[in-house]
């Protein structure tokens, strides 16, 4: 099992944007997909990006493809979601998770195609 810590929430107005990161421990990283799901209040938890393993294939939300950008550093054992443009419906709290499968090239949008989830890092955007 792999602990996943996010980091780089906070209050930002509109327009405005914010790094999260997602530091991976006690396992393996480097062969798995990563995943950011948030969820809003009084609302499911959705998903907002994935990247593969390698990092050579990423996938967005439509809500929010244009304005993020998922990245990853295997040396570093963390994944990142940078994001721009933010509006006051992307506050939610954020989480990252790691992928069931070992190796795979698929950018997985479901919630029950990861295993390991971080405790979330709230983002709140103000009009």
């Amino acid at each position: 099992q792999v602990q996943l810590v996010e980091s780089g929430g906070g209050l930002v107005q509109a327009g405005g944007f914010l790094r999260l990161s997602c530091a991976a421990s006690g396992g393996t990283f480097s062969s798995y997909g990563m995943g950011w799901f948030r969820q809003a209040p009084g609302k499911t938890r959705e998903f907002v990006s994935a990247i593969t393993w390698s990092g050579g294939s990423t996938g967005y939300a439509d809500s929010v493809k244009g304005r993020f950008t998922i990245s990853r550093d295997n040396a570093k054992n963390t994944v990142y979601l940078q994001m721009n443009s933010l509006k006051p419906e992307d506050t939610a709290v954020y989480y990252c998770a790691r992928a069931r499968l070992l190796g795979s090239y698929i950018t997985y949008v479901n919630q029950e195609d990861y295993i390991d989830w971080g405790q979330g890092t709230q983002v709140t955007v103000s009009s």
